[in-house]
């Protein structure tokens, strides 16, 4: 298995000139924080899709994070969504002919400090124990305003997500979210990805997209519910910032 962590948006709700993955959770870069957890996984590498200041994020980064094998960097310089990113991220494993590439890749978000590698480890496991071409980490939560909502059928199966901004009323009432941590199979996300569309209320390329394309090819969706949801606690805001650092103290106190 291979990482891609996508982390190229611009943050403009931190309202900060500082790059968005640099922003400091209890004095570590929030991205640095996800890439150690990645660190102790079994992975055969990790590419950090990047994007504002690229070349300030990617430099800090992997000062920060030296003693990690295989990091490495690439730019998404136009910003068209996180399946374009997660695109970018998916070619620079060695081809530009993706399908000639079979391995599995888990993909997340950059701005998640609070996740953990015992997380990650349950994640993959699942998805390679399982024969899913696709596993999404999900969580329930109480408020899901704002998150994507997990679509399933009636054997449990994951259909599609649906994101909050597109969702009706009957799928806003739904409390199981998307968490943006995925794992696939390098070369169905590749064909699944050359399809996805701009039609949404974004005009972006939504890598959740991906999952509806391979559900209705027939492959196997499944999810795995993270057992505590502050774990996936996206950072967007400085508010946001300040509770994952809260969160992250209290959790150190535990242990």
């Amino acid at each position: 298995m291979r990482a891609i962590v996508l982390a190229a948006g611009e943050g403009s709700r931190m309202l900060s000139a500082l790059p968005k993955p640099l922003h400091l959770v209890d004095g570590i870069p929030m991205t640095t924080r996800m890439l150690n957890s990645l660190e102790e996984i079994d992975l055969d590498g990790i590419v950090v899709v990047v994007g504002t200041q690229a070349t300030l994020v990617s430099q800090t980064l992997a000062q920060m994070s030296g003693n990690i094998n295989g990091l490495d960097f690439v730019e998404q310089t136009v910003r068209r969504g996180t399946a374009d990113a997660a695109q970018i991220g998916l070619q620079s494993f060695g081809s530009d002919e993706v399908s000639e590439l079979d391995f599995d890749v888990l993909v997340l978000p950059g701005d998640m400090p609070l996740l953990t590698s015992e997380t990650l480890t349950q994640l993959q496991r699942h998805h390679e124990k399982s024969g899913s071409v696709a596993t999404l980490l999900t969580a329930e939560f109480e408020d899901p305003s704002g998150y994507g909502r997990i679509i399933r059928d009636q054997n449990g199966r994951i259909e599609r997500v649906v994101e909050h901004a597109d969702a009706g009323p009957a799928e806003l009432d739904i409390h199981e979210v998307n968490t943006s941590v995925y794992c696939f199979n390098s070369v169905l996300l590749g064909q699944a990805l050359a399809k996805v569309e701009h039609s949404n209320s974004q005009n972006e390329y939504y890598l959740t997209d991906v999952v509806e394309l391979l559900g209705k090819s027939g492959h196997l969706v499944t999810g795995v519910t993270v057992d505590d949801a502050d774990e996936v606690r996206g950072v967007n805001t400085q508010e946001q910032l300040v509770e994952c650092e809260t969160l992250l103290r209290a959790r150190t106190n535990i242990e």
